[in-house]
């Protein structure tokens, strides 16, 4: 399969080149409770490659991941260090369909008990939209801690807590020969789940390069 954006993604160190945030940094916490309506909340919309690694289920993984998400819809490859694709699965209305690299197929109603059956770990994707982004879902009881600059340093949500290692600089002052781009001034680079012993640890080397 060839990556939708048609980028070949590198093979670095996970955390090369982050401003490390921790939770000395924490000034605030705030408790939210369902939104009304959460239910038929939907995330922005984004596209966005990078790299993860999870450990703790009955099987691990550490590759590239590409990944778009529009409305009602979702798209996510898992690649090797190589790029090549071994995974890809996708969201729609109808339900999620999974298909390997050997072209079998699985199909379930939600994302995340067809991963733990097919990959041996959850993929959290209904939180996942959302906390990628630094943010909350609206359709759960969650625990955000911020810190003083305002960026989320953990999100504890679903049974999961989510802690957050580093975001993407801020862009520099825009001037009429220098344009910005603004989604990489709020968004994570780096961000770490854990629920029960599984880790899932996501590093994002650009958000909607597709755009760029």
């Amino acid at each position: 399969m060839v990556p939708w954006w048609g980028l070949i993604l590198g093979v670095l160190p996970f955390f090369a080149g982050c401003t490390t945030l921790t939770h000395k940094n924490i000034v605030n916490t705030i408790v939210t409770e369902p939104a009304p309506g959460a239910a038929d909340a939907k995330s922005a919309n984004f596209s966005l490659i990078g790299r993860a690694s999870v450990k703790g289920g009955k099987e691990s993984f550490s590759g590239g991941v590409q990944w778009r998400h529009a409305e009602g819809e979702d798209e996510i490859l898992l690649l090797s260090p190589l790029g090549q694709t071994l995974v890809q699965i996708r969201r729609n209305s109808d339900g999620v369909y999974l298909t390997t690299s050997e072209q079998e197929d699985y199909y379930a109603a939600d994302v995340e008990s067809l991963t733990e059956r097919v990959l041996g770990w959850r993929l959290p994707l209904t939180g996942l939209q959302y906390w990628v982004q630094g943010m909350n879902s609206p359709a759960t009881a969650s625990a955000i801690d911020v810190a003083m600059d305002g960026r989320v340093v953990a999100i504890r949500q679903d049974g999961w807590e989510i802690d957050y290692s580093s975001y993407f600089p801020p862009p520099p002052v825009q001037t009429m020969q220098t344009q910005t781009l603004p989604e990489q001034a709020v968004r994570p680079k780096s961000l770490l789940l854990k629920r029960s012993g599984l880790q899932i640890k996501l590093v994002i080397d650009a958000w909607n390069p597709g755009n760029h």
